[in-house]
């Protein structure tokens, strides 16, 4: 038998500490769950577990993005074919997967039920979570978009709405079991379709926006998949890459407006804190895009690609070479090259809305 790499080893070894640790969480939940146990159901030392996972809270975020990911989509999908049907059948996958009444006290489906709790517990983990549901309402409300009839306009702000409306119908599921009729929450965020809530975009006031700078620089991103779906993304084509951070999410949107008709637009998220809130940021996405995917025809899913870059791999590319999570870095990429760059405070709306000249064969 060949001898595992180590870097084969410590994926190995990953994966059996997650699955130790899904199992634990079940049994016991997050709160009553022990380092010690997850250690014992792995196998491991517990200097094993830490050196994965720098600690408990981080293990559970994990345990909950993978399981997000892994996910089996409906086995006949419908995806809707008006913002109505669309927004209707989002919603019906969402709540196919809230705790009932019915269910297990320790089983899978109330695993998820300390996430809230966890992440009002530090500011930390706070503020990424309010960009991260910016950044979900953004992609539902683009979807949405795309079916609407012409000038309809922006349907960001009923997404807000529409989610708002199932997270709290999850909370409630998981704190008084019973209480939530399903079907009444599908027909409600069925309904906010029809909403006329004036919605529109502001773009970034000129005054403070920083130009975007001109550039002649090679562009060679790494392989990265596109969590939207599912897929390797698309990097090399024209359009705007911006390197946003945990806190700067909500300015994805800026790039999908303001860039050229048919552009690539791609947000790269990366954070100061990988271990802990990566996976909160998968878990975020990879809960929205499962019940997008199957309530939406492809031709609707977002212009926008997101890729996460937890080694700081892409962010290089594009010429950033430290990160946090307040970095707002954006290029141009033209005949493959960088050909303007933007950073700070309105820098993914500078790059994106740039006029700018293709480098010269």
């Amino acid at each position: 038998m060949a001898r595992l790499s180590r870097a084969q080893t410590q994926e190995r070894t990953r994966a059996k500490v997650l699955a130790a640790a899904r199992d634990e969480f079940a049994a016991r939940g997050f709160r009553d769950a022990k380092i010690d146990g997850i250690a014992e159901r792995a196998e491991l030392t517990r200097g094993a577990v830490y050196s994965n996972f720098p600690g408990k809270r981080a293990l559970y975020f994990a345990v909950l993005a993978d399981l997000a990911e892994r996910a089996p989509g409906p086995s006949h999908p419908e995806p809707g074919l008006t913002t109505r049907e669309a927004l209707r059948a989002f919603a019906r996958a969402w709540v196919a997967r809230l705790p009932l009444a019915t269910s297990d006290e320790h089983g899978p489906a109330r695993l998820g039920v300390d996430l809230l709790h966890e992440v009002l517990a530090d500011e930390r983990t706070r503020r990424p979570f309010a960009q991260l549901m910016k950044l979900d309402a953004i992609l539902l409300g683009l979807a949405l978009e795309r079916l609407a009839p012409p000038g309809t306009g922006r349907l960001v702000r009923v997404a807000e709405i529409a989610l708002t409306t199932l997270h709290g119908a999850g909370q409630m599921a998981a704190a008084a079991p019973g209480f939530v009729e399903p079907f009444d929450i599908v027909d409600a965020c069925e309904r906010l379709a029809d909403l006329d809530l004036g919605d529109r975009w502001p773009p970034p006031h000129v005054t403070w926006v920083p130009a975007a700078r001109p550039a002649d620089e090679p562009w060679s991103p790494p392989s990265a998949t596109d969590a939207i779906r599912g897929e390797p993304a698309r990097l090399t084509g024209d359009g705007v890459v911006a390197v946003l951070g945990l806190h700067r999410l909500s300015a994805a949107e800026e790039a999908v407006r303001a860039a050229p008709p048919g552009a690539g637009v791609t947000a790269v998220l990366v954070t100061g804190d990988p271990g802990e809130l990566a996976p909160l940021a998968r878990l975020a996405v990879a809960d929205l895009c499962g019940c997008l995917r199957p309530a939406f025809p492809r031709s609707a899913w977002p212009r926008l690609q997101v890729v996460y870059d937890e080694s700081g791999a892409l962010a290089a590319a594009a010429g950033v070479a430290a990160v946090s999570d307040g970095t707002e870095v954006a290029v141009r990429v033209e005949s493959g090259r960088i050909v303007a760059r933007a950073e700070g405070l309105g820098a993914v709306h500078a790059a994106a809305s740039a006029v700018v000249r293709s480098p010269s064969p």
